[in-house]
C-alpha cells in the first residue's frame, strides 16, 4: 500500500472512530489527536511511524465496534503506538492526557516489555495469569485482544517468522483471555483467523463443505424446529427457539477430539429453546419441554447433562439433551429460561471453565460483572464504573521468574527461600539468600510480580527451626520439618556415639536403665532429646559425667569417689611413651591417649581417614579430616591450636557412622537393591536413608554404622556397581 493510500485509510477509520463515539472527544482532544499523527509525519521514518498510527486507529475502531469502553482506550492507544514509535515519550503523553488515560499507557507498555524481557512460553496458563496481574486494568487486556486482532487481520503485511508468532499468540494467549472477558465474537473471529493461517487447507475444507451443507443445514434445522414449536405452543408455553451453526475452529477441534471426519459430527449446529418462565416454575417448565422434545425425538441418555437439579459451581443452569432428529442424526438441544440464559450470556458459564478447568469462580464473577457493564452503558457511567473492577483476583498470588525465564507461581508474601524449595529441595536446604533482577537479597526477601530470581547458596548451610517462620509454602514448610527431623536423630546418634567413646575413655560402664533414669532426673522427656543436646553442646559433658557419677554412686550406694584425666589438666611426663591398648583408637600428638576428644560434625571423619586435631576453647579437641572444608581457615588463623592425631590399634564394632551420597536413574526397586547390599554386608548397619526424586532421577544419602574408612570404600564401589546408579560419594 502506497503512503498516500495509507493517509486515506488512516484519515477515514479515525472518522469512523469519531461517528462511532459520537460527542465523546471534545474539538480540544480531536485537536491533540491529529497533531500526535503530524508528528507521525515528521521522524526519520515517516512510512514507519504512519504504519504504528493506521494500526492504533484500526485498533481503536475495533475496540469502539466491539467493545465501546469510551474514549480513554483509545486515545491510550494511540499514545502507546506514539511511544512505541519514538515520536513521543511516555512523559510527554503522561503530560498531555488525564490520570486514568496515563494509567492506560502505563499497562500497556508493561505489558509490552513483559513479551520483549522474558523468554517464556505464551501458551503457560502462569504467563495469561501474569499478564492479567500486571495490566491491573481490565482495559488494557481489552486493548491488547483487539490489537491482535488487527495484527490477524493483516498478518499478509508482516515476515513469515513475524505471521507464525502472530498467529500463535491469538490462537494460545489472546483467544482465550477474549472469552474470559466475554467478548465472544472477537474470541471466535481470533480463532478463525489464526487457524486459516496456521491450518490453511484445513480451514479452507471445512469452510467450503459448511457453504455447500448451510442451504440443507437451514432446512434441516427448520423441519426440526417447526414440530417442537407447534407442541411447545399447544402446552401454552412462552419461548422462543433458534439454531447456531458453530465456528470452523470449534468443527475442527471436534473433529480432532472425536478422530472423526467432517461428515461424521453430529453437532455442527445446536437447538436453544428459551423459556419465558417464572422463578417458581423454571425447572418444572424446562422438564416439561424436555419431555415434549423427547417425546418427539429419541434421546441418547448418555448425552442428558441436568444443571437444573445441581447448577454448575461457576452458577450455570441448563438441560442438554442429544436426541435422533429426521434422517437419524444427532441434534444437541439446550433448555433454559430467560434467566439462566442471561446468566449464561453474560460469561458466568464460561466454557473454558465448565469443560473441567477449575478454580476460578471469582474470576467468573469479575468477568460476569464487568460484561454487564458493557452491556449497560447507557445506565452507567463507564469510566468510573470500570476503575472499581481493577484485576486484584491475583492479589494472593504472585509470578517469578528463573533465571533461565522459566515461570513460577507463588502465594503472595511466599520468600526466596520459598522459591528454591520448589525449584529443589537441596537448593533450599542450601539457600542463604538471592539476587533478585541482579540485586543481593536476603533468603527472607518477599518475591514480588515479574522478579527474576537467582538463588544462592552454601554448603555448610543447614536449615533451623527459625526457617519454618521464613517459607509460605506448604512444601518449604514439609521439607524443613524432614530435614529438621532428620538433623535431630543424626545429631542424637552424635551424642550417644560421643557419650559412649568418653566414657568408654574414662572406664566408665553405661547401664541402659540408670542411663534412662538420670535422663529423666535432668528434666528430658526421652533420652534422644538428652543425645541432641550433648552433640549440640548445649550440655557440658565432663559435667554431666560428674553427675552421672554422682547419681549412680546414690542409685547403688557407692561411697567410692572415681576420677578421670581431662585434656585441660592432662600433664606430659618427659620421655614417657604409652603404648596404644584398650579401647583407644585415636593417638593425639606425641602418643597421648585418653584425652577427651570429639569428631567434628563438618566432615565426619571416621577411623583410617587422615586427621588432625584442635584444640577448642573448652580444652576439647575435635578431629577433623585433613580434606575438611574449614581445615584452611582453622590452620591459617589458629596454627597454634592444630596438633597431629592418627588412628591406632583396631577399630571394631561398628562405632563410627559414615554417609554415603547416592545419585541415579529413579527406576522401581533400585533403594531396596541398595539397602539389600548394605543388610548383606558384615560388620555394616543402615541406619537411614533419605531420598529426594526429581525429573527420572534420585539423589539421596545413606548413612551406615561401620569400623573403617576402607569398608566406607569397599561398600561405596559395591553401590556404585548397582544397576542405575551413576555416581557415589562420601557426603
Amino acid at each position: 500500500m502506497e503512503m498516500e493510500e495509507k493517509r486515506k485509510e488512516l484519515v477515514s477509520k479515525f472518522r469512523q472512530v469519531l461517528e462511532i463515539a459520537e460527542d465523546k472527544f471534545s474539538p480540544e482532544e480531536i485537536k491533540q489527536l491529529r497533531s500526535i499523527f503530524q508528528n507521525a509525519e515528521n521522524v526519520e521514518s515517516p512510512e514507519s511511524a504512519l504504519d504504528s498510527m493506521l494500526r492504533a486507529v484500526s485498533t481503536a475502531l475495533i475496540l469502539e465496534q466491539e467493545v465501546n469502553l469510551g474514549k480513554q482506550v483509545v486515545v491510550a492507544k494511540i499514545m502507546f503506538e506514539a511511544i512505541r514509535s519514538g515520536f513521543i515519550t511516555q512523559e510527554e503523553a503522561n503530560k498531555q492526557t488525564d490520570e486514568l488515560t496515563a494509567k492506560l499507557i502505563d499497562g500497556l507498555v508493561k505489558t509490552e516489555e513483559l513479551s520483549d524481557q522474558h523468554n517464556t512460553s505464551f501458551e503457560s496458563d502462569n504467563f495469561r495469569q501474569l499478564l492479567l496481574a500486571l495490566a491491573h486494568d481490565v482495559r488494557v487486556i481489552v486493548i491488547l485482544i483487539c490489537d491482535r486482532l488487527y495484527l490477524l487481520q493483516n498478518i499478509a503485511n508482516y515476515k513469515p517468522e513475524e505471521q507464525d508468532q502472530i498467529a500463535k499468540e491469538a490462537s494460545f494467549l489472546y483467544a482465550p483471555l477474549a472469552h474470559r472477558m466475554g467478548l465472544y465474537h472477537v474470541k471466535m473471529l481470533l480463532e478463525d483467523l489464526s487457524m486459516k493461517f496456521l491450518h490453511y487447507d484445513i480451514y479452507k475444507d471445512i469452510a467450503a463443505k459448511l457453504n455447500q451443507t448451510k442451504r440443507a443445514r437451514d432446512a434441516y434445522i427448520e423441519a426440526f424446529i417447526n414440530p417442537v414449536k407447534e407442541k411447545l405452543e399447544a402446552a401454552g408455553f412462552k419461548f422462543s427457539m433458534k439454531g447456531r451453526t458453530k465456528s470452523i475452529f470449534s468443527i475442527w477441534n471436534k473433529i480432532k477430539k472425536q478422530n472423526t471426519t467432517f461428515e461424521h459430527i453430529y453437532d455442527l449446529f445446536a437447538i436453544r429453546i428459551i423459556i419465558d418462565a417464572p422463578l417458581d416454575q423454571e425447572k418444572s417448565q424446562c422438564w416439561q419441554a424436555y419431555s415434549i422434545v423427547t417425546d418427539m425425538y429419541q434421546p441418547n441418555p448418555k448425552r442428558l447433562r441436568d444443571w437444573l437439579s445441581i447448577p454448575k459451581s461457576n452458577g450455570y443452569e441448563s438441560l442438554h439433551t442429544t436426541v435422533m432428529g429426521p434422517q437419524g442424526r444427532w441434534v444437541e438441544v439446550q433448555i433454559r429460561t430467560q434467566r439462566m440464559d442471561e446468566i449464561a450470556e453474560k460469561g458466568l458459564a464460561a466454557h473454558f471453565k465448565y469443560k473441567g478447568v477449575k478454580g476460578e469462580n471469582d474470576f467468573d464473577q469479575f468477568l460476569a460483572n464487568v460484561r454487564e457493564l458493557l452491556e449497560h452503558q447507557e445506565d452507567n457511567d463507564v469510566n468510573t464504573a470500570m476503575d472499581e473492577f481493577k484485576l486484584s483476583l491475583y492479589d494472593k498470588e504472585v509470578f517469578v521468574f528463573t533465571p533461565s525465564g522459566e515461570l513460577r507461581k507463588f502465594p503472595n508474601g511466599a520468600t526466596i527461600l520459598d522459591f528454591a524449595f520448589q525449584i529443589h529441595s537441596r537448593l533450599g536446604a542450601q539457600c542463604v539468600g538471592g539476587r533478585i533482577n541482579g540485586k543481593n537479597v536476603s533468603m527472607r526477601h518477599i518475591l514480588n510480580n515479574g522478579d527474576q530470581v537467582e538463588v544462592t547458596t552454601s554448603s555448610t548451610q543447614k536449615p533451623t527451626k527459625e526457617w519454618l517462620n521464613i517459607v509460605q509454602t506448604s512444601k518449604a514448610k514439609a521439607k524443613i520439618r524432614q530435614i529438621l527431623r532428620e538433623q535431630e536423630s543424626s545429631n542424637a546418634e552424635i551424642g550417644k556415639e560421643t557419650l559412649q567413646r568418653r566414657f568408654r575413655n574414662w572406664k566408665i560402664d553405661i547401664e541402659e536403665a540408670m542411663m534412662s533414669k538420670f535422663v529423666k532426673k535432668l528434666g528430658y522427656n526421652n533420652i534422644v532429646e538428652f543425645y541432641t543436646d550433648l552433640a549440640n553442646e548445649k550440655r557440658d559433658i565432663v559435667k554431666v559425667r560428674d553427675e552421672y557419677l554422682e547419681f549412680y554412686r546414690k542409685e547403688k550406694r557407692i561411697d567410692e569417689v572415681v576420677t578421670v584425666q581431662s585434656a585441660a589438666d592432662f600433664e606430659q611426663k618427659d620421655n614417657e611413651t604409652d603404648k596404644t591398648g584398650g579401647d583407644d583408637v585415636l593417638v593425639i600428638d606425641q602418643n597421648l591417649k585418653g584425652i577427651q576428644y570429639e569428631l567434628a560434625r563438618c566432615c565426619n571423619p571416621i577411623y583410617g581417614d587422615p586427621v588432625f586435631g584442635f584444640v577448642s576453647s573448652q580444652g576439647m579437641i575435635k578431629v577433623h579430616k585433613e580434606n575438611c572444608p574449614n581445615a584452611p581457615q582453622l590452620i591459617n588463623r589458629f596454627g597454634y591450636r592444630v596438633v597431629r592425631a592418627k588412628w591406632s590399634g583396631k577399630s571394631v564394632g561398628g562405632q563410627f557412622i559414615g554417609t554415603i551420597r547416592v545419585v541415579g536413574r529413579d527406576d522401581i526397586g533400585i533403594m531396596t537393591n541398595i539397602s539389600s547390599l548394605i543388610q548383606r554386608e558384615t560388620n555394616v548397619s543402615l541406619r537411614s536413608i533419605s531420598v529426594d526424586s526429581v525429573d527420572g532421577l534420585f539423589q539421596g544419602n545413606i548413612s551406615v554404622r561401620l569400623n573403617d574408612a576402607e569398608s566406607l570404600e569397599a561398600l561405596m564401589r559395591k553401590i556404585k556397581a548397582v544397576k542405575g546408579v551413576t555416581s557415589v560419594s562420601r557426603a
